[in-house]
């Protein structure tokens, strides 16, 4: 048998985590066949949260497949998630959610439970209404770095809050060239549009004028 990523210590947490869910999340997880060293370790991970709680549901597409062109995913090992509706709401993972940022897959996926209602104040929800041309929202991390996760579940819910918004996490070491190409030194390194980036977890209406900035 190989070894479970998650101990029972953490399968304990992760179920009191998940028992909020509301509803069913489907999780999509998009392999590649070729060069993908961390696909493997990916799937294992979504296997064992689909052991901890019967209200994950996952399918397994390949990154050349009707599926990967629907989502717009170009990278692999990539996860989507999508509400009990069958929604997608942008947010994307790319790269092993490890570390801190397992902890941001459990909370979208309590989010998504619950129809990813985006956890954004009233002024922000109303600035970000207004975006009615596709923004882009690359957020690179590394496990271990603590102020990842806040940047991006901010970036997250503000792929919430409007449709013409994705948002993706992207583990900077998985994604050598990719993160050569943005110049990424330190983390969280945030690209908005190709055309904004800063680093650090900005406080959210910062965060949000940047997004609008990218316009």
């Amino acid at each position: 048998m190989a070894e479970k990523l998650l101990n029972d210590e953490i399968r304990t947490q992760v179920k009191e985590i998940l028992s909020e869910m509301q509803g069913k999340v489907k999780i999509l997880f998009f392999n590649s066949e070729s060069n993908c060293d961390y696909c493997s370790t990916v799937e294992a991970l979504i296997s064992e949260l689909v052991e901890i709680t019967d209200m994950i549901n996952y399918e397994k597409h390949e990154l050349n497949s009707e599926e990967a062109e629907k989502y717009d995913v170009k990278m692999a090992p990539a996860l989507v998630l999508l509400t009990p509706d069958g929604e997608d709401k942008g947010v994307r993972f790319y790269g092993i959610p490890s570390g801190h940022e397992f902890g941001t897959l459990l909370q979208d996926i309590v989010s998504f439970s619950k129809g990813a209602t985006p956890e954004l104040s009233p002024e922000s929800i109303e600035k970000l209404s207004g975006i009615d041309k596709p923004v882009e929202i690359k957020v690179f991390v590394t496990p271990t770095c603590p102020y990842c996760p806040k940047a991006v579940l901010t970036a997250h819910n503000i792929a919430m809050a409007n449709s013409n918004v994705s948002a993706s996490m992207i583990e900077a070491n998985e994604f050598p060239e990719l993160s050569m190409e943005y110049g990424v030194s330190s983390v969280p390194h945030i690209v908005i549009n190709d055309k904004v980036t800063f680093i650090g977890a900005y406080p959210e209406p910062q965060y949000v004028e940047e997004v609008l900035k990218a316009l």
